[in-house]
């Protein structure tokens, strides 16, 4: 899928090109191709004279081959966008191409995008400059504004973890925690967990790619101001993440521990069981071995009597265990 986004009146319109003699009508300044086929690279070639990588989204790239700035002043940049699905939350690789000088277009750059599916924080960006008069200029201010939604978008999800923590935590909290309610908490725990490290490493990825664009000083006054906004928004969330992977770890200590509580329950039946059945076995034994001369043999009672003693030598220990609480 290829779409054009122009300036008209200071907001940002969205086309959908679907042939060589559509992009021709359109001066864009950004240029984003949602799993390109082989014929939509050949018009962006065409039209732009740019032949995009084929190892663009490769997801083993080298780190230090995700930044760099091309001799014909062509800034690449490969960062990941954080997609927070409830069922597969995942990191979304997206290749950036900003060609600054448009010779041409005549224009003040393009940016192109390049990636495997759709990203959220595309989204919001479109919605947000559709609404928003003023809030591009250029092709830099799309770049920049993407970072800048990708952290809100982060926040928003960290948010999100807040609120399931919270549930999660009043279930540990209230004491009564059964092996079901136990296995539903641990799942949730390592869900936020998996979350929150995609969220921690997302931000680490943006805090480079922003850096790196200061570093290139291709930003005017307003967009590096901007930039180092992105920048404390991004350092921000460091704290957040942290006392969330805290949170997580006291509700999984909790939780193992209330598991090896009801262990210790069980563990525990079947000691006081073992124990109040040794004397009824040991009258039994005694009862049971080869006497030349039975202690039974010519008394009436000598059976009841053996029952009974093996009863009250049953309940006796039952009885000391309750009083000392053992059996609660």
């Amino acid at each position: 899928m290829l779409n054009v986004f122009t300036l008209v009146n200071g907001r940002l319109f969205q086309e959908e090109i679907e042939s060589m003699d559509a992009l021709a009508q359109f001066k864009p300044i950004w240029v984003d191709l949602e799993s390109p086929t082989p014929e939509e690279r050949r018009w962006v070639k065409q039209h732009f004279g740019l032949s995009i990588p084929e190892d663009a989204m490769d997801d083993d790239i080298e780190e230090s081959a995700r930044f760099f700035e091309e001799d014909n002043g062509e800034l690449h940049i490969r960062s990941d966008f954080l997609i927070d699905d409830d069922e597969d939350p995942r990191a979304v690789r997206v290749a950036f191409i900003l060609n600054e000088q448009n010779d041409a277009l005549k224009s003040r750059g393009v940016l192109f995008s390049i990636h495997d599916e759709d990203v959220p924080v595309f989204r919001l960006l479109r919605m947000r400059a559709r609404r928003m008069p003023g809030l591009i200029d250029d092709a830099k201010d799309v770049l920049l504004s993407l970072f800048d939604t990708d952290a809100e978008y982060c926040a928003d999800t960290l948010e999100d973890i807040y609120d399931d923590v919270e549930q999660v935590s009043r279930k540990v909290l209230k004491g009564d925690v059964n092996d079901a309610v136990a296995g539903e908490v641990l799942a949730a725990i390592a869900r936020h967990e998996d979350l929150s490290s995609r969220i921690r490493r997302n931000v680490m990825d943006t805090r480079r790619a922003v850096s790196f664009m200061m570093r290139t000083r291709m930003l005017g006054p307003k967009q590096f101001e901007d930039a180092r906004q992105i920048l404390r928004d991004l350092d921000s969330l460091d704290g957040h993440t942290a006392f969330l992977f805290d949170k997580i770890n006291f509700l999984m200590d909790a939780t193992v521990g209330f598991i090896n509580i009801n262990q210790n329950k069980i563990i525990k039946i079947f000691s006081v069981a073992s124990v109040s059945l040794l004397p009824p076995t040991l009258v039994a034994s005694s009862y049971g071995m080869n006497f030349q001369f039975m202690p039974e043999l010519g008394w009436t009672y000598g059976y009841p009597m053996a029952l009974g003693l093996m009863v009250m030598s049953a309940v006796v220990p039952m009885v000391y265990f309750r009083k000392r609480g053992w059996l609660k």
